[in-house]
C-alpha cells in the first residue's frame, strides 16, 4: 500500500530517509492522477522493503508542491538519501517509473 505523506511528515519521511522514497504529487480532481494510481499502489507493493514509495495530495499539502517548484500534476519526485535524483512530470507507464525507480536502486 502507497504510504501518505504530508507536508507535515515530509522532513522525517523523506528528507531524513536514506531509502529510494517516490513521492507522486496529485489531487482528486486531476484525471491523469487519478488514472497512475493503481499504478503507485502496485508499485508500493512490489518495492516493498527496498523503496518508500507513496502520495501527497498537493490540496491538503500545499508546501511541498511550492518548495520544489511543481508546475503541473501528476508529478513524481524520487529522493535518495534526502536528496532529488529526478522527476517525472505527468502520466507514465508502469514500465517508464520502474526504470526510473530501478536506476536509482543500485
Amino acid at each position: 500500500m502507497a504510504y501518505e505523506f504530508s507536508d507535515a511528515s515530509f522532513q522525517s519521511k523523506v528528507l531524513d530517509n536514506e531509502k529510494l522514497t517516490v513521492v507522486d504529487l496529485w489531487a482528486e480532481w486531476c484525471g491523469p492522477c487519478v488514472a497512475m494510481s493503481p499504478i503507485v499502489e502496485e508499485l508500493a507493493t512490489e518495492y516493498e522493503g527496498k523503496a518508500v514509495i507513496g502520495k501527497l495530495n498537493i490540496d491538503h499539502n500545499p508546501e511541498t508542491p511550492t518548495n520544489y517548484n511543481v508546475r503541473g500534476i501528476p508529478t513524481f519526485l524520487l529522493f535518495k538519501g534526502g536528496e532529488l535524483k529526478d522527476r517525472v512530470v505527468g502520466m507514465q507507464s508502469k514500465q517508464s517509473l520502474k526504470a526510473k525507480i530501478d536506476a536509482l536502486l543500485v
